[in-house]
């Protein structure tokens, strides 16, 4: 199989590391999380206007770059380097993917608003009772003439406060854990009814409780058929998945040359660290993580367009990707010392963000029991 990138996205992926060189480096990024906003504005604004990534993974017809998954691949994979809190998980790659895929009648105009930066989607499926559970619902959206009313309760959506829409998940039928029943709608986070209790999390990203109070919405906010509508969210979040395995890489690789170079520099009893032998055996132990975990963030992405094999190599991805993200981080804040957890030192940043990732989506134990499932029938 061929894993080298094509030309074009060969300059993706380099035009987007030279950018977040030249303009998101550690210090300015901990300016923007510090800021009231959480973000800069104009960083969003030059991916959509300067470099034009947020088309990265839209057909040209829509006025995109003709992409498919592994362009998000290898834009997750540069902002995971970064530690980028820009929403790109959720507006392009969730957001895109619920228009791409449900042939909603608004996705041209909405895909659009994506590309040209003036839309951002985040994506209301997490309730607190759920866990990993996507249709473990008490939100619900009843009928009121043509339209619906939603009421309930989404927990830690990340990117709520940025976001100009919302993507909600919502039962308008059968009972709270049924399959049947779940139905997916876009709401504009302005609408009324619609509160939401805003905060930072660990990461440096910032998220919200959303609450829905009697929200009516129309007829167009439905997404995809009333109803039937998991089989879509299963493969949109597996799309998601696939994309944050791809981030988890870039902030791993630089968990482990961050800790390379420390090693070096590093002093003890007169010699760097970096000779010590069973310093040189864990930092291999780390760098095959990391590799492993490339090859299967290849291997997820180039499934993830085939419904037959999607799940199962996604989560066999996501296993790997939470083992590698504990043992890679929870090493390169040992190798570091007491300093590595500081605010003012990078790595400590790139541990956070690999812990949350490792429970993004599900976690180790999630999908292992997925993948048994997928694999052999039910799980023991």
């Amino acid at each position: 199989m061929d894993f080298n990138f094509t030309e074009e996205q060969s300059m993706l992926r380099d035009t987007v590391a030279s950018y977040l060189q030249d303009n998101y480096d550690f210090d300015k990024r901990r300016k923007a999380i510090s800021s009231d906003a959480g973000r800069d504005p104009a960083v969003w604004s030059a991916f959509a206007n300067e470099l034009g990534i947020l088309g990265a993974p839209f057909s040209e017809e829509l006025g995109g770059l003709g992409g498919d998954a592994i362009e998000n691949m290898i834009v997750m994979e540069e902002f995971g380097k970064a530690l980028v809190v820009e929403p790109y998980l959720g507006t392009v790659v969730i957001g895109g993917g619920f228009l791409k895929h449900s042939g909603h009648a608004g996705a041209a105009d909405l895909i659009g608003g994506i590309i040209g930066g003036e839309t951002i989607f985040a994506f209301a499926y997490a309730e607190p009772q759920a866990r990993y559970t996507w249709h473990d619902l008490k939100t619900t959206a009843k009928k009121d003439g043509a339209g619906y009313v939603i009421n309930g309760h989404k927990a830690v959506v990340v990117g709520a406060p940025w976001a100009t829409h919302l993507i909600v998940t919502a039962r308008t039928g059968g009972g709270q854990r049924e399959e049947s029943g779940v139905s997916v709608f876009i709401v504009e986070k302005n609408a009324k009814g619609v509160t939401t209790r805003d905060y930072p999390t660990v990461d440096g990203q910032r998220a919200s409780e959303v609450y829905f109070e009697n929200v009516s919405v129309g007829a167009d906010a439905l997404i995809g058929q009333e109803g039937a509508a998991l089989p879509l969210v299963n493969k949109v979040i597996d799309e998601a998945t696939a994309a944050l395995c791809a981030e988890a890489v870039g902030a791993m690789r630089q968990l482990h040359t961050g800790t390379l170079e420390y090693a070096k520099q590093r002093k003890q009893f007169g010699t760097a660290i970096a000779n010590f032998q069973v310093l040189q055996h864990r930092m291999v132990d780390m760098f095959m993580n990391v590799e492993q975990s490339v090859s299967m963030t290849y291997m997820a992405t180039i499934k993830v367009t085939d419904d037959a094999e999607r799940a199962k190599a996604v989560s066999a991805a996501k296993v790997q990707i939470g083992k590698a993200c504990k043992f890679v981080g929870q090493n390169a804040i040992q190798i570091h010392g007491g300093m590595g957890m500081t605010d003012e030192l990078a790595i400590g940043h790139y541990f956070k963000r690999a812990t949350m990732i490792e429970g993004l989506f599900g976690s180790v134990d999630h999908h292992l029991r997925r993948y048994e499932t997928l694999s052999f029938g039910k799980a023991a």
